[in-house]
């Protein structure tokens, strides 16, 4: 046990394992194997995985972001000292895979009564370097388990710990406007040309649903997305900048985007989309979602002046929205299409109803609330479940 204490002492590629709780409560016990450092290793796996140690180490080094790695996502040649490193150092991490209650309490008393963990045959190598050749869809660090993301506070980017499951099959009608999106996305994934885009229409009609449910089914394939505020947009370049040499392919999302005549974010994103100096990256789209045809909220007041002035106003406010280069418009459902999404989630959540009696009650509870929508549709059916 010694040995692999010492082994694990050299690690070079993998360094920042050396901090990581579990392998570092592994190396106190291999130094001074004791019942109480082995019982602090246990614990300490326990709260990482549930006590799986193959499982964990697997995971540490699909997450890790080391140099061998990020070499690889930038499509660079490896060196083969590097190379010959990281396959000696995969075996180590193989051999601690491998470790079991039995092993590691040979030489210990009263063992019988030390807690177990479990243990799984696996080739850490052929994994690893299964991955590192399909880098392009498996990622790596935070994006390798991760398919959504946010902009926080500090302008870093954050994986969303519990994400939107809604699938294509999940969306109604559109199929048009679905298709489009999916369409655009996967020349996105084919290092096709692919372009940005801007959705509007009505609030509840599926826009944002539509993204979201185009990720879910593309993740796999590599696509990721990253939500970012309106308040955030100063910070598109850095961003930018981050994932410019990541290996996957990114949906930069900007939800229910409108500005405010004057707004200094306008001119933000306005030079992201096209003519800053900084160039978007290949592998990152930016898809908006707006309630708004040209985003900005005009005010009539705004048309005021002369025929110059005004069309020089207008030519503004309408430019931001052509530097996208789609645009896809979702309408309000028309009575039939609404009923369909409702017959559809009545289906899905097993509602058993006469068609008449619910057709009836959801038409009377969109007609109370203003008109039809998706979001509607959702809204009633949820309230059918709640009673």
């Amino acid at each position: 046990m010694k040995d692999l204490k010492e082994k694990i002492d050299t690690l070079c590629i993998f360094r920042e394992f050396l901090k990581d709780p579990v392998i570092s409560a592994l190396r106190d016990f291999l130094e001074s194997p004791t019942n109480s450092a082995y019982a602090e290793f246990v614990s300490e796996l326990y709260n990482a995985n549930g006590g799986n140690i193959s499982e964990y180490i697997k995971e540490l080094c699909e997450d890790s972001e080391n140099v061998y790695v990020k070499t690889v996502g930038k499509g660079e040649t490896v060196p083969e000292y590097m190379t010959c490193a990281l396959v000696a150092e995969l075996q180590v991490l193989q051999q601690i895979s491998e470790l079991s209650k039995d092993k590691l309490c040979e030489n210990l008393d009263s063992s019988d009564s030390l807690p177990d963990f479990a243990t799984e045959k696996l080739n850490l190598s052929e994994i690893y370097l299964h991955r590192a050749e399909n880098i392009g869809k498996y990622g790596y660090g935070i994006y390798a388990k991760n398919r959504m993301f946010y902009v926080d506070g500090e302008n870093h980017i954050v994986p969303v710990l519990h994400p939107d499951k809604i699938g294509l099959s999940d969306l109604i009608d559109y199929q048009r406007e679905r298709q489009i999106v999916l369409d655009n996305t996967k020349a996105l994934l084919e290092n096709k040309p692919a372009t940005n885009i801007l959705l509007t229409g009505d609030a509840g009609t599926g826009k944002s649903s539509t993204i979201k449910a185009v990720v879910n089914a593309l993740w796999s394939d590599g696509l990721r997305i990253i939500e970012i505020r309106k308040d955030q947009l100063r910070a598109i370049p850095k961003i930018l900048d981050e994932l410019s040499e990541n290996p996957l392919k990114f949906i930069l999302f900007i939800d229910d985007l409108s500005f405010l005549k004057d707004d200094d974010s306008f001119n933000a994103l306005k030079a992201v989309l096209e003519g800053s100096v900084t160039g978007k990256p290949k592998n990152v789209v930016i898809y908006a979602t707006s309630n708004r045809r040209h985003i900005i909220n005009e005010k009539l007041s705004d048309r005021e002046g002369d025929d110059v002035h005004r069309n020089d106003t207008m030519q503004e406010q309408i430019s931001l929205s052509e530097r996208f280069g789609i645009h896809v418009s979702f309408y309000k459902p028309n009575k039939e299409t609404f009923l369909n999404i409702v017959h559809h989630l009545a289906k899905e959540n097993g509602i058993s109803m006469e068609q008449s009696e619910l057709d009836l009650l959801a038409e009377r509870f969109a007609l109370e609330r203003g008109g039809r929508s998706a979001r509607l549709a959702r809204h009633f059916i949820d309230g059918l479940l709640s009673k």
